[in-house]
């Protein structure tokens, strides 16, 4: 069967139940081809190919038949195109032409090979004849609809005509190709011979023209129903076709609530032989204001991935997470080879969309074989969360890593409610855009209820995506302030959108800054071989100021041009000499990750160089852990640290931050927090020294800033600081993200 489909009114309509089962059966059906016929231009039609709800066509044929191309590669299908063009005398010679006919108004829509137009009916009647001699002229034909709206086209050229070429180039069956309509734009279709569907609630026109031809079928349903009626009419597929039947309906004792993570919520490690489960090694805060969600009793998932090796015994998809404290939530472990978590993770996600997403895109690159994986683990993902999911749940997707997973889930349960949270920076559409599959990731993303970012910078910048890509209706926003700053740093804004319209869908949108985990700052800090901890780097660093640098071994983290600032401070100033050591703790990355060795070796030569440099017998000026420290040493030097120097070129959020600010509050201390502007927590953490570190000039001034400052500027900059963390912290995220996705569309 091939299905040769207008869009508006027919393809695109109809209510939604009957929109997810076309497009489900045209999808997965094997015996099944599309074809998109439509008036729109197809730079109006690329949108709907992102959209992963719609299937993709075999062919599109736009411009009322005049332009004609592969639906995969959208490039023209040969020789039919170059037959039409060749008989086209150019844009500009019919607009010249169309030109004496003041009263008529060229329509500003994307289109090649013709001219559209509309004008007043009464005023049309009367041209008509001098258009077609004009049009004649040319050697073009003149199309007209709805009595107001024209087209001129190369001759011999309109839907039905370029249909029945299409069918013959490609050798397809006339008696199993199915035309559906609603308009009598549509009509030549119908007249050129084909089984044809005029859906409900058609243009009267068009039923009226085509109520004497026996091969046309009148449906009752408007859109896709109607086009389902017409299937069963002409008994296009058998009545038993399994593809015919909607698919199963969700569990009945499914999660009412589904975490879609890249990690588990525990460790898993071999001992002797036997998989166990040990509590996360990470500091992620996350995890447990996630899992804190299941502790009232609410049936819930946690999808994550989980190695697939025989070496490990048979695979278990599903395991307990605590049947102590959350006997209600179940891992359900996606099976992945180590080889898919190592294209899909450590290679693809870190060197095509890490680069990118941090406005490095220089350094992405993509590959389609990687691509390809990626798209097979996010549906695995998908296919696991559809089966975990009760009817109506709500599921909680994280992160760029599982982009396409929104895409599919929505195809396989349309009646879920379905949040995103972006936990990486998102950047705007001039660096988003170099991304090959862009428009298949901003698709699927669309597909979500609520989607949110940490800071408003990062929804305008997806909302710049989005325009770019398809037509886009903002339809609320919001003041960024008092929460975030406006004008104040690099990533500051002054509204912010809420809820965007794409096609028949609507997207609420919002800015959710994660905190940090106070409960578990406290407890550390309580504990007595961490107090321990702290007297002795405060014995040790005596009378100097210790400034405090904590990140991980990236390009992003800005560390390099972190350590040729302080150098400069120790040239320009050489009465801080002996006065100041930086204290570094960079984490390296994974030794599978070779894109870091070049950048490691920069930084130790760096470290090496001020240290022969400027060192004294009794003073070291820089001193550097290339190593990862179990988090109760990490806040340990928090507390003792008088300046924490914070400096990524490019950050989503920071949560070092936060956790320094929490350190010191708690403990009372006046410590300085001097945070790179282009941090997405420099929106929201007033009270910080702000800094460009893309300036190596306001690097070196915003250190001797923290140096420099007065006791009770520090005290009353960290109590600005403290006040916030203190409020905003991570069980407040979770509660605020949770509470923005219920409310975003109260009707569901």
């Amino acid at each position: 069967m091939i299905l040769a489909t207008d869009l508006d009114g027919t393809f695109l309509a109809g209510d939604a139940a009957a929109r997810h089962r076309l497009y489900r059966l045209v999808d997965q059906h094997p015996g099944i081809r599309l074809i998109f016929i439509t008036g729109r231009g197809l730079e109006a039609v690329m949108p709907l190919l992102s959209d992963p709800a719609i299937p993709r066509p075999d062919v599109v044929v736009c411009d009322v038949g005049a332009t004609v191309v592969d639906g995969h590669t959208l490039q023209p299908l040969q020789p039919l195109q170059s037959m039409i063009d060749a008989h086209w005398p150019g844009e500009q010679v019919v607009a010249a032409a169309m030109r004496p006919f003041a009263a008529l108004q060229r329509q500003d829509v994307p289109q090649e090979r013709r001219c559209s137009y509309f004008c007043d009916p009464d005023t049309l009647a009367p041209l008509r004849a001098q258009i077609q001699a004009a049009a004649q002229a040319l050697g073009c034909d003149v199309l007209y609809s709805a009595d107001r709206y024209l087209d001129i086209l190369p001759p011999d050229t309109d839907k039905g005509r370029t249909l029945a070429a299409l069918a013959r180039l490609l050798e397809l069956p006339r008696d199993r190709i199915l035309v559906a309509g609603d308009t009598l734009n549509d009509l030549s279709m119908y007249t050129a011979g084909f089984r044809g569907v005029c859906v409900g609630e058609s243009e009267p026109a068009l039923t009226a023209a085509t109520a004497a031809l026996g091969h046309t079928f009148h449906a009752d349903a408007p859109g896709c129903g109607g086009i389902l009626e017409a299937i069963e009419h002409f008994g296009l597929l058998a009545s038993d076709d399994p593809y015919l039947h909607p698919p199963a309906q969700a569990r009945a004792d499914g999660a009412d609530l589904v975490m879609v993570y890249h990690r588990l919520p525990f460790d898993e490690v071999l001992q002797d032989g036997v998989l166990v489960q040990r509590p996360p090694r990470s500091p992620n805060g996350i995890i447990p204001s996630l899992l804190s969600f299941f502790d009232g009793g609410q049936k819930g998932s946690w999808v994550a991935w989980g190695i697939d090796d025989p070496k490990r015994g048979p695979f278990q998809t599903h395991l307990a997470v605590d049947a102590v404290r959350y006997p209600t939530l179940t891992a359900a472990r996606v099976p992945l080879s180590k080889q898919e978590v190592d294209i899909f993770y450590k290679r693809f996600s870190k060197e095509a969309f890490w680069p990118m997403l941090h406005v490095f895109w220089e350094r992405a690159r993509f590959r389609e074989d990687d691509w390809q994986v990626f798209l097979q683990v996010n549906r695995k993902f998908a296919e696991s969360t559809a089966a975990e999911a009760a009817h109506g749940a709500t599921v909680w997707i994280h992160d760029y890593n599982l982009w396409m997973v929104p895409g599919t889930l929505r195809e396989l349960r349309p009646d879920l409610k379905i949040a995103f949270f972006h936990h990486t920076y998102f950047p705007s559409a001039d660096v988003f855009n170099v991304v090959p599959w862009r428009r298949e990731i901003i698709g699927s993303l669309l597909s979500c209820d609520y989607i949110g970012f940490h800071i408003p910078r990062q929804v305008e910048n997806f909302v710049d995506v989005v325009r770019g890509a398809m037509p886009a209706e903002r339809l609320a926003w919001e003041s960024c302030a008092p929460r975030f700053l406006t004008y104040g740093c690099a990533v500051g804004l002054d509204t912010m959108t809420t809820r965007l319209r794409v096609g028949d869908r609507e997207i609420a949108l919002g800015a959710h800054p994660v905190g940090t985990d106070l409960r578990r700052i406290h407890a550390v800090l309580a504990r007595g071989d961490v107090r321990n901890d702290i007297f002795k780097l405060r014995r040790e660093i005596g009378a100097r100021k210790l400034v405090l640098s904590v990140e991980r071994l990236d390009y992003t983290k800005g560390t390099l041009a972190k350590l040729e600032a302080f150098e400069r401070l120790l040239e320009q100033h050489p009465d801080r000499l002996g006065k100041v050591t930086l204290l570094m703790i960079c984490v390296p990355a994974a030794r599978e990750m070779t894109v870091y060795r070049t950048l490691q070796n920069q930084i130790e030569q760096a470290v090496g160089r001020i240290n022969g440099r400027f060192s004294r017998l009794d003073w070291t000026p820089v001193r550097f852990f290339a190593q990862a420290l179990p988090f109760e040493e990490v806040v340990a030097h928090y507390a003792a640290a008088q300046v924490m120097w914070i400096t990524p070129l490019r950050d989503g959020l920071n949560l070092v931050a936060k956790e320094f600010v929490a350190t010191q509050g708690i403990e009372g201390s006046s410590g300085v927090l001097v945070l790179s502007e282009f941090a997405g927590a420099a929106a929201e953490l007033k009270g910080a020294v702000l800094t460009n570190p893309h300036d190596p000039a306001d690097l070196t001034a915003g250190l001797l800033q923290a140096l420099s400052m007065p006791d009770d500027e520090a005290t009353g900059r960290m109590r600005q600081l403290f006040d916030s963390v203190e409020y905003y912290d991570v069980d407040r995220w979770g509660r605020e993200f949770l509470e923005a996705v219920r409310t975003s569309h109260p009707e569901g």
